[in-house]
């Protein structure tokens, strides 16, 4: 497939986002789950930027999701937790929605039929001790299984050493919207390391 598309999650200091526009990746996220290390406290305003902001929460109320679109200007919702597809279709109608799943080798993909009118896209993160960010990947060979037309995220521990694998997904009929990164690219919580990202996104053939 073409066109796959780059989120760089975990963004919070200033400095670092304004760096992040060199590289234009096509979403930037922002981490507002209180036990996060990247846990955004300080807004820091959107200006000219080559990226879409995602806002990621964790079974939060709709009023602070609410809060966070306009004091942090963002443009899509990432919700990690147990939100019902009820709650996603609600979200929905202020933001497109992107709704996380934890994989693990049971993972049933016929839970995500609920949510098939509810969100935007998909993401499909590594289970985990947390709800997200857990710096591990998932058996990638179960995505076989994705009985969607839905276009997802993919996200779990992708670093350098997971060019090889992504560009076998890019070879086959799955809607892989884009990769989602994090950890494996940072010198710090929450600090990018920006030349590291511009030589993954070359070698990934992102758009």
């Amino acid at each position: 497939m073409s066109g796959l598309k780059l989120k760089v999650c975990g963004m919070r200091e200033a400095d670092n986002i304004a760096a992040l526009r060199t590289l234009a990746p096509d979403y930037m996220g922002m981490i507002f789950w209180p036990e996060s290390l990247r846990y955004v406290t300080t807004p820091i305003p959107a200006t000219d930027e080559p990226f879409e902001r995602v806002g990621v929460f964790v079974d939060a109320q709709e009023r602070k999701i609410k809060e966070a679109i306009e004091t942090h200007q963002l443009d899509l919702l990432q919700l990690h937790g147990k939100e019902s597809p009820e709650s996603c279709a609600q979200l929905e109608q202020m933001r497109p929605v992107i709704k996380a799943f934890s994989v693990g080798p049971s993972f049933d993909f016929q839970q995500l039929e609920a949510y098939e009118n509810a969100c935007s896209y998909f993401l499909f993160d590594t289970r985990g001790p947390l709800p997200g960010g857990n710096g591990k990947g998932f058996d990638w060979t179960l995505l076989e299984d994705y009985p969607s037309k839905k276009p997802f995220f993919l996200s779990g521990g992708i670093g350098p050493e997971s060019i090889a694998a992504i560009k076998k997904l890019q070879n086959t009929p799955l809607p892989l919207h884009a990769i989602d990164v994090n950890s494996k690219f940072e010198t710090a919580a929450g600090v990018k390391n920006i030349p590291l990202l511009q030589q993954f996104k070359k070698e990934c053939n992102v758009v």
